[in-house]
């Protein structure tokens, strides 16, 4: 019997688009044939995923998991909110959810890792969803949340099952505090931040290349006032403060009674739980968000191909 190498097994996989696992199979059923193995995925429906991986993914569903100290979000895209509500579907974003616990964030790793009970690693899973739904899908991020003492918390906005929809927040606090009470605090946070949408949990948390960008603009809007320098330098200043509640959690107003900071109710509830209750992280992830949805247009389409 011919050899199979890593390499052929790469080869296979660039041409057809298949899982590794697959590629292998593949490669066994005719004795490292290339063509013939490309044949036999075709067969199986597997070599359909390469040609799907042109089309924009912008649908489907974020996922949440929480293991005791330790949570993870997983975003991952399907081509229509159709396949979102597939069971299918949805069963392989748990599944990802959970194993994310163990990635890190990181999305290699989160690709090779192996689902339980599952012959597949997580990417060649993908794969295998793509030629059996027959949509483009993609993996596209992953967090990691944790806490060394406290509690984890979780809310998903627009669920269409537990644990997962179009928005998904994880937010950790530290604290020796009551349990449950501190969980329900948690709740009410990671609300707030489906709804604030905080870039950073403090000021010193920010990139600093956005903050400085953000000071260039707001002194060159300043500059255009014609004020002194020294002017100028507060007004940018206040500005600068403006910019802060807009984008660092602790420096937003809670949207659930609309007036308190979110630095005062943490301060409100250490007081209240009798131990100091502090952020320790937190993950975001609005499903589709910076993804480019391309718009059809198919009349369009049919004119242009009457014209051609």
């Amino acid at each position: 019997m011919a050899q199979i190498t890593a390499a052929l097994v790469k080869e296979l996989r660039e041409k057809t688009g298949a899982g590794m696992m697959d590629c292998k199979k593949a490669l066994t059923e005719t004795d490292a044939n290339l063509e013939a193995a490309v044949d036999w995925l075709r067969t199986k429906g597997l070599a359909a995923a390469a040609k799907k991986a042109g089309r924009a993914a912008s649908e489907g569903l974020v996922g949440v998991a929480i293991d005791g100290n330790n949570g993870a979000l997983v975003e991952i895209n399907a081509e229509t909110d159709f396949v979102a509500r597939n069971e299918t579907f949805q069963e392989f974003v748990g599944k990802v959810a959970q194993v994310a616990l163990g990635s890190g964030g990181d999305l290699d790793a989160l690709n090779a890792a192996d689902i339980p009970g599952c012959e597949r690693n997580v990417g060649d899973e993908l794969n295998h969803l793509i030629a059996t739904i027959g949509e483009n899908m993609t993996l596209r991020r992953a967090a990691n949340v944790f806490v060394s003492n406290g509690a984890l918390a979780s809310y998903v906005h627009s669920a269409i099952a537990p644990g997962m929809g179009k928005i998904g927040v994880l937010v950790g606090l530290e604290s020796d505090s009551d349990a449950d009470k501190l969980a329900e605090l948690g709740k009410q946070i990671a609300m707030h931040i489906a709804a604030a949408k905080p870039l950073s949990v403090s000021q010193d948390d920010l990139d600093q290349a956005e903050v400085e960008r953000e000071r260039a603009v707001l002194s060159e809007q300043a500059r255009e006032s014609g004020k002194p320098e020294e002017i100028i330098e507060k007004m940018v200043i206040g500005r600068l403060r403006k910019f802060y509640e807009e984008v660092c959690l602790l420096d937003q107003t809670f949207v659930i009674d609309g007036e308190t900071k979110i630095s005062d109710v943490l301060a409100n509830a250490t007081k209240e739980l009798g131990a100091p209750v502090s952020v320790a992280g937190f993950a975001l992830m609005v499903l589709g968000e910076g993804i480019e949805k391309r718009e059809e247009d198919f009349a369009a389409e049919v004119a242009a191909a009457a014209g051609g």
